[in-house]
């Protein structure tokens, strides 16, 4: 037997053909001969965790730590998920009794386990009082999420929660939530009433101080629906922070038929990811906690550092990209890391314009990251897409990148690179590649973006405008004029060649830095 094999690894370059069987709690025993099923009797799990927005992450992340930690015989931390705008995720697991595949894929081949710690899922408009039945059960003792940065409603300047239509309808017919807070601020006035006590929420969103952002969305809702209940919210629901990590690109219908050929699971969505996963977490719950620790989650006093370090260095430099390489031509993540110009960019922007910036947060080493970041990038197995780095761009920029130019900028350190990055999204986000041809940019904001983008042209001006999105920034006349320049460079020359220049002009400052010291 090959050494991979006795791993449970299969070659990504196997091509046997094996007879597919659906995937079912009655079809479990005839899978276990291919591939890792689950071994603890599903019908034991509690149903303690309701997690929002169950999609590719989730089910490749935090679902995968609960069915570990069921193999060891914890049964008190069964998942029940909850869709609130799509039924697609409801149709495609309810025939197959709620259980996935997740194939862990690299350059050295695939493995592949089939996941049972999600015991139930809803679609909350089927039926909303199904869904506070749920919340309001007293086995339910944490609520999680991963429902993007927009939908916290956050003020990126003030803080404030900002209502939008949905918190406004549900503030006006509580019985009938149609939000994610909606929800949760309903349930735990339920709970507050019956003398029950509340449970934790838990953000598992790519968002600084997710916590914090999830106190301030809760409480915020509250606040406007009954001031005493926003007290008794605040004083007694535990918001921890967390940090997590694993890329998990968008599930192929080529990807469906690859799982069914070589580990024959008729699977109508499985979840690609790669090896590599982390999770960090605040030690902060209010109604008990699971025992993750006892699986390779990471509990501490504080994520803040974790977070930051994730955020910038992983997020960020996706971000940038995204954006860069696509107009470069590319269409895949180790399309660009295979780009020697390319790669040299975002590895200096990691290592001289952001990380330097950073915490190192206790038993991380910052360049050994950074280089794990690049090999991860760089594997061409995972085949990450860029138009996933790009999508909700408008959200993710002033989360990731801006931060970073900001601090460089106080502090008076080099930002050509991180400025390099802002231009390829404001070019980017003229819908147009660099010789015309279309490209489809999934904000929700697109029309907006798009129409100022394409108004200024190389001018930035229209753009920087938006408050909501680069705040002051418009006001700093060295950046304005920096990028206005980025954005002629590429427009007139292309992307590697802004890169290139990008790259030398780092090097004079270090050299001029060097003479004046």
């Amino acid at each position: 037997m090959a050494p991979l094999a006795r791993h449970g690894i299969v070659p990504t370059d196997r091509r046997t053909v094996v007879d597919s069987i659906p995937l079912s709690e009655q079809t479990l025993a005839l899978h276990a001969g291919r591939l890792r099923v689950p071994t603890y009797d599903r019908a034991a799990l509690a149903p303690a965790v309701v997690h929002f927005s169950v999609g590719g992450f989730h089910r490749a992340h935090q679902l995968v730590y609960f069915d570990d930690l069921a193999e060891q015989g914890a049964t008190e931390w069964g998942v029940v998920g909850v869709g609130l705008r799509s039924p697609a995720m409801r149709d495609a697991l309810r025939p197959q009794d709620h259980l996935y595949t997740v194939v862990e894929r690299s350059s050295e081949g695939e493995r592949a386990r089939i996941i049972g710690s999600l015991v139930d899922y809803h679609y909350a408009p089927d039926s909303p009082e199904t869904v506070r039945a749920l919340l309001t059960d007293e086995r339910t003792r944490l609520v999680t999420m991963t429902v993007t940065g927009t939908a916290y409603r956050i003020d990126a300047h003030s803080g404030e929660f900002l209502p939008d239509e949905a918190v406004r309808a549900d503030l006006a017919d509580p019985q009938r939530p149609r939000s994610l807070f909606g929800y949760i601020v309903g349930a735990l006035n339920q709970r507050r009433r019956a003398g029950m006590p509340p449970f934790t929420v838990l953000s598992c969103d790519n968002l600084q101080q997710n916590g914090e952002a999830a106190r301030a969305a809760v409480v915020g809702f509250a606040r406007l629906l009954d001031p005493d209940l926003a007290r008794w919210i605040d004083d007694n629901v535990a918001f921890p922070g967390s940090m997590v990590d694993r890329i998990t690109p968008s599930t192929t219908a080529r990807d469906r038929a690859t799982v069914a050929r070589r580990f024959g699971v008729d699977d109508r969505w499985p979840v690609i990811t790669e090896p590599f996963s982390q999770w960090v977490l605040e030690d902060s719950f209010c109604n008990g906690r699971p025992p993750l620790e006892q699986v390779g989650v990471q509990f501490v006093p504080d994520v803040t550092d974790h977070e930051l370090v994730k955020t910038r260095l992983l997020n960020g430099s996706h971000s940038a990209l995204g954006h860069l390489g696509t107009l470069a031509g590319h269409r895949q993540v180790h399309e660009v890391m295979a780009d020697p110009v390319l790669r040299r960019y975002v590895t200096r922007l990691m290592a001289e314009e952001i990380g330097p910036l950073l915490p190192c947060p206790a038993g991380t080493d910052l360049t050994d990251y950074q280089r794990s970041l690049l090999h991860r990038f760089g594997d061409a197995a995972i085949g990450d897409r860029l138009d996933r780095l790009c999508r909700r761009s408008s959200s993710k920029v002033p989360l990731h990148l801006l931060p970073s130019l900001r601090a460089a900028r106080a502090q008076g350190r080099p930002t050509g690179l991180l400025t390099l990055a802002i231009a390829g999204w404001c070019r980017y986000l003229q819908g147009l590649d660099l010789q015309g041809r279309p490209l489809d940019v999934q904000d929700e904001h697109a029309d907006e973006l798009r129409a100022l983008a394409r108004a200024g042209g190389t001018d930035p001006g229209p753009l920087l405008d938006m408050h909501p999105v680069f705040g002051d920034l418009g006001q700093d006349r060295e950046f304005v004029a920096a990028l206005g320049d980025a954005l002629r460079q590429i427009e007139a020359h292309g992307v590697r060649a802004a890169v290139a220049r990008a790259l030398d002009d780092l090097d004079r400052t270090r050299s001029d830095n060097l003479l004046t010291a």
